[in-house]
């Protein structure tokens, strides 16, 4: 009787030792501390994770796409065209969002009456794009700033001049009434074709004029014709 005794005793003995074993390997630093000192509340406070470090706030840039006008600038573009109606032709006009990067379309040509659209890449003037990142950063009207002119336009005449046949445009706005006497018009330009943008990843800079790809000027001119609005902005 004694000896079941024993051997009962020394069963529940085993079993002791040996979840306190299994709880040991599962948490060892719990046994660790117990070891040590008792556990109090502090202990069983939750964990929080370290607060995120701050990110210097970055103004995002315009969506722009080569097959919409974003509607903020069209709305622009529309009330221009009511403004100035009575001096232009209302069949189509162009949209330039100059909030987009040189090298995306951002020549807007738009079809009014079927609403129907076509893009093609155009510049903007080397004093509007100082340091030649692709994005204009300034307008002006100021003779000699080599810079592009914000503002409605009307297509006027063609001619041959330096960089070939041309087209003249007269600015419809204060922001851009000196557009005849700067020869603000629009052109080709070698500095306006694709392998310079396969090569420098973004146009080169006009004078202020909206300078096209050598090949495109004849399509451009096709859409465009004299007496229609074109509208520039960057919103």
């Amino acid at each position: 009787m004694q000896e079941e005794f024993d051997v009962l005793h020394a069963r529940r003995a085993l079993l002791k030792n040996g979840l306190v074993l299994a709880g040991s390997l599962a948490v060892p630093s719990a046994v660790a501390i117990a070891a040590d000192r008792k556990l109090t509340s502090k202990d069983l406070a939750p964990v929080t994770a370290p607060p995120a470090p701050k990110r210097a706030a970055i103004a995002p840039r315009p969506v722009t796409s080569p097959r919409v006008v974003r509607p903020e600038l069209m709305r622009k573009a529309m009330a221009a065209l009511e403004r100035h109606g009575n001096r232009v032709k209302r069949d189509r006009m162009a949209i330039v969002d100059f909030a987009a990067k040189s090298n995306e379309a951002r020549f807007h040509f738009i079809d009014l009456a079927s609403g129907n659209s076509t893009s093609s890449r155009v510049c903007h003037g080397s004093g509007s794009d100082p340091a030649h990142t692709g994005w204009l950063q300034r307008f002006s009207n100021v003779h000699g700033s080599n810079a592009t002119s914000e503002g409605a336009y009307v297509t006027a005449d063609y001619y041959y001049g330096k960089h070939g046949r041309s087209q003249r445009l007269h600015g419809l706005d204060r922001t851009n009434s000196n557009a005849l006497e700067r020869a603000i018009v629009i052109h080709g330009a070698w500095y306006a074709n694709a392998d310079v943008l396969r090569s420098r990843g973004v146009l080169g800079r006009s004078q202020g004029c909206f300078a096209f790809a050598e090949n495109e000027l004849a399509s451009v001119f096709d859409r465009l014709g004299p007496g229609r609005l074109i509208y520039a902005a960057k919103v």
